[in-house]
């Protein structure tokens, strides 16, 4: 789902949210004991899984496997795109960074007007092959190219605390 998702946060939805950022795999049964245990939120496990299903398909949040991080190289991937062919080849190299299997998280950032990648690499080799067939098939619309790598991956996860924001 692309946008914004259109939905109307009650304080059930952000527990079940608190609840599944700290245990994603958590049932529907025990997520209502926990509901009912930590707020107080009489619940069956019939609606909260109601609920979960509704706000994935509204695309309030997405599902992904996060693999622990100590098996790969993290690296910050950051360009700006050369004006002189950005016409004819912005859209394939933001799509060749964007479709990667190695992305993953891109975005585009203000101030300089930066386009940025996290990336994940199982060796700084094939980092570096990766970096040189970018340059190979996109060299021409791309400048300022920053390749950073993230070592010491510290933190990798949502606060459930991060959610209480939702209610506002």
């Amino acid at each position: 789902m692309d946008g914004e998702p259109e939905w109307e946060f009650n304080p059930r939805d952000i527990c079940i949210l608190k609840e599944l950022s700290q245990e994603p795999q958590l049932s529907s049964r025990k997520l209502a004991d926990r509901l009912d245990e930590k707020y107080d939120i009489d619940v069956s496990h019939v609606t909260v899984s109601e609920s979960v299903r509704s706000m994935r398909e509204q695309g309030v949040f997405r599902d992904a496997i996060l693999i622990n991080e100590s098996y790969f190289n993290f690296a910050l991937l950051e360009f700006k795109f050369d004006p002189s062919h950005f016409a004819e080849r912005w859209r394939a190299a933001m799509e060749y960074i964007r479709d990667s299997e190695h992305t993953l998280f891109y975005s585009l950032s203000t101030g300089t007007y930066q386009w940025k990648a996290i990336m994940m690499f199982s060796t700084r080799e094939e980092e570096s092959r990766w970096l040189h067939e970018f340059y190979k098939a996109h060299g021409d619309v791309v400048s300022n190219v920053r390749n950073h790598a993230l070592h010491n991956v510290l933190k990798f996860r949502t606060d459930p605390e991060l959610l209480e924001n939702l209610s506002e």
